[in-house]
């Protein structure tokens, strides 16, 4: 999540999955009455669907080379398809798109992908091996926001209908990294005749902002980063199940006004509805209530430059034992679920719901004795300008004030703008910090940098060597291809970090999407949030 300093600012970037509410008034003729638009269609008999979906947007730019914001990766999901994807909601196995088939060798270094016969960009033009590799490099070498998910990859051309990633060492993960719509694949004729190359000195960004390069089921009608983006159907697309919608309008809207919207028939889509918001929203319009991607967490400096207190691991144990998950749980509304570690509850190698932490009241008091402190108290940073799922961190705050008061820590709350809080927070000066992690990419790999020594683990002053063998197990997780074998190792690692680690797993905040009566088809996806083309009408 934007928590890491590998990407732009923080609080923006993983925004992958974090509906900053930005203001927006946008006018559009919509539907009314809540079903779809129909009209007639340019040069035939037949009939157009629009669909009108109101976000709070998170939109930079349309070019997937630098496309990395929530609101970016809905559009790109729907105008480039990526080698693999994912089948509904399900981020537990890549399956085929581009490439028909995939294989990574043992050791987890090398990925072979035989690519589809027949896929055509939007222009009718074949996809190809060549477009493959110029367009995965271009991601790699423009350094924009999702360089990374590709540093160290080497990709090559084995022949016309196979490409092959290397690594020097192991990326059991690849797989489930190929399906970001920031690595769609391009047509490399057009975006090299319009500046586009593969490294740093790329100008194809303006002409990506007004036009597909892509063999997605959608092209760019129009493009705002501030107002709305208009989507149209690709009439060459070659995939076998083509979209419902001939149009998808995509508006900038506020939360509240969303609900409004889409109540009174003038969108079919709302995204980004809190759990509170839902609550009103009238029974005829379906909601999709499920936990979100993004895990909130307490963590604790073990530094004792930092906090005599908190780098006390009684003094951890206490609070792990104080929190009030439950309470917690009742602030984030219905669809919210407990962490029961650091993995969110959708991923591979997520810690099953009855082995997350519970409350004890006694143990936490017991802790607290044990520790050796007197009258401990610790001040709390959190972001104060900042909502997650449309929550505030604020009550969160302080419900944990008010439960670790009866434990017998003192917290003193230290609210401040994200710019502030976020560098005392990556700079590992907080003693107790309240935050949330969202994954870049949806496998376990991802979190190994809550580990002694890795990003988020030294942001606590969690140094390498202060658990050497969570660090092993940790190793050895990086380099392990099989699923299950893989599980296992993730599951053994979160039980050690819940048992001594300094993180505090809290809760998962539930993501709200309400649609009309007359939308089908609708899955919440912890990458793109929505696949547009893979929604009906009834």
């Amino acid at each position: 999540m934007a928590t890491r300093s590998r990407r732009r600012t923080a609080w923006q970037a993983r925004a992958a999955l974090l509906p900053v509410l930005l203001t927006g008034a946008l006018s559009l003729a919509a539907c009314s009455g809540g079903s779809t638009s129909t009209t007639s269609s340019q040069g035939g008999g037949g009939t157009s669907k629009t669909l009108v979906m109101d976000a709070s947007f998170t939109l930079k730019t349309a070019d997937p080379g630098r496309n990395y914001e929530p609101t970016g990766l809905i559009i790109g999901k729907a105008l480039y398809d990526t080698l693999l994807t994912f089948e509904g909601s399900d981020v537990t196995k890549p399956v085929p798109s581009l490439a028909e088939s995939y294989e990574q060798s043992p050791d987890g270094k090398t990925l072979t992908l035989k690519l589809r016969q027949g896929a055509t960009f939007s222009d009718g033009s074949p996809v190809t091996a060549d477009d493959v590799v110029f367009s995965l490099n271009r991601v790699r070498d423009l350094k924009g926001n999702p360089s990374f998910l590709l540093d160290g990859v080497e990709v090559a051309k084995t022949d016309e209908s196979t490409v092959t990633l290397t690594s020097k060492t192991p990326r059991p993960e690849l797989p489930f990294i190929l399906p970001n719509p920031a690595l769609g694949i391009l047509n490399s004729k057009v975006v090299k005749e319009h500046g586009g190359t593969a490294d740093s000195s790329d100008k194809a960004e303006q002409y990506l902002n007004g036009a597909s390069a892509g063999s997605g089921p959608y092209e760019i009608e129009s493009f705002n980063t501030s107002s709305q983006v208009v989507l149209k159907v690709n009439p060459k697309y070659w995939g076998a199940r083509k979209p419902t919608y001939t149009k998808v309008v995509i508006r900038n809207v506020e939360s509240a006004t969303q609900k409004l919207n889409v109540q009174r028939g003038d969108s079919q889509v709302a995204l980004d509805l809190s759990g509170d918001q839902v609550k009103g929203v009238p029974a005829n319009l379906p909601t999709v209530k499920t936990a979100s991607a993004n895990v909130v967490f307490l963590l604790a400096n073990q530094n004792p430059g930092v906090s005599a207190v908190t780098s006390n691991p009684k003094i951890v144990e206490a609070v792990r034992k104080g929190v009030d998950y439950q309470g917690l749980l009742e602030l984030a509304g219905e669809g919210s679920v407990q962490a029961p570690g650091v993995i969110p509850t959708m991923l591979l190698g997520a810690l099953p719901a009855d082995q997350a932490v519970k409350r004890d009241v006694e143990g936490a008091k017991a802790a607290v004795a044990a520790s050796g402190v007197s009258n401990p108290t610790i001040k709390l940073e959190y972001p104060s300008d900042l909502t997650l799922q449309g929550l505030s961190f604020q009550p969160f705050a302080e419900r944990i004030q008010a439960n670790l008061k009866e434990v017998g820590i003192t917290v003193e709350l230290a609210p401040g703008p994200v710019a502030t809080a976020l560098d005392n927070y990556r700079n590992g000066k907080e003693e107790l910090g309240l935050w949330y992690w969202g994954p870049d990419y949806p496998d376990p790999t991802d979190y190994l940098a809550f580990l002694p020594g890795k990003t988020v683990g030294l942001r606590a002053g969690w140094k390498d060597g202060a658990d050497k063998d969570l660090s092993a197990l940790g190793d050895k997780a990086a380099s392990t291809v099989g699923d299950d074998t893989r599980k296992q190792l993730y599951t053994d690692i979160q039980n050690k970090l819940n048992a001594s680690g300094p993180f505090i797993p809290l809760i998962q905040p539930s993501q709200n999407i309400v649609t009309a009566a007359s939308v089908t088809g609708l899955q919440f996806h912890p990458v793109w949030t929505v696949d547009v083309a893979a929604l009906g009408a009834k």
